[in-house]
């Protein structure tokens, strides 16, 4: 199995590149064809979110549809799928950051909550408490 950098998902998501796009194109079909899937780091998605966001201009609502692409992908599997998940809901239903729903989804996944932060925005996403003084 091997592993995916953000640039290969985005390649697939956006298509922006014709060339590259199609080689990525080629390792999904390959993946499908042996029956395997492509490792998709915690990392990755974090950064992929924010590449969506600050490069591309996705809004709240593409970038969950972009994402809940990728968890329905069968030659795709997530480092952490159910806290990714998670995040996916708690961003979907809040107005904390991915990045910190997805922090909450994984402190939650490892029986590790609270997650504890300074962050009022974040503090509001299950799983997470502000730090009182």
């Amino acid at each position: 199995m091997s592993g995916l950098d953000t640039s290969v998902l985005v390649r697939w998501l956006i298509d922006d590149d014709h060339r590259q796009s199609g080689r990525v194109q080629k390792v999904f079909e390959s993946a499908r064809d042996s029956e395997t899937q492509l490792f998709v780091p915690d990392t990755v998605m974090l950064e992929l979110e924010w590449v969506l966001r600050a490069r591309y201009g996705f809004d709240k609502a593409s970038i969950l549809k972009a994402l809940n692409a990728l968890l329905e992908t069968h030659e795709l599997e997530f480092q952490t799928e159910a806290a990714l998940e998670r995040a996916l809901h708690f961003y979907r239903q809040g107005t904390a950051d991915f990045a910190d729903c997805f922090h909450a989804g994984l402190c939650s996944s490892a029986d590790r909550a609270p997650l504890l932060t300074f962050d009022e925005k974040a503090a509001k996403v299950p799983g997470a408490q502000l730090v009182n003084s």
